[in-house]
């Protein structure tokens, strides 16, 4: 597991399996990549910074826009015990 950070308030943590990563905006999971769903981010608001960190995040690449219960799923998958 790698921790990134891209920005202030921006970060991304990245599993071992190198498939899978979660972008957090403050310490909210937001966006994110899987091989098996591709780019995603959550279809909730929570303020115009946090959108901000998700359109740089995602960046033009194709993507698709999910619950926020699919995001914190993707995140149990990782850290079971932690989530």
């Amino acid at each position: 597991m790698e921790l990134q950070s891209l920005a202030k308030n921006r970060t991304v943590l990245i599993f071992n399996n190198g498939i899978t990563e979660i972008l957090f905006s403050y310490s909210t999971p937001v966006a994110g990549y899987s091989n098996k769903l591709g780019y995603i981010k959550t279809d909730e608001y929570y303020s115009q910074t946090t959108t901000r960190h998700i359109n740089k995040y995602i960046d033009g690449k194709p993507h698709k826009v999910v619950s926020q219960s699919t995001i914190n799923d993707l995140l149990k998958e990782q850290i079971p015990t932690r989530y």
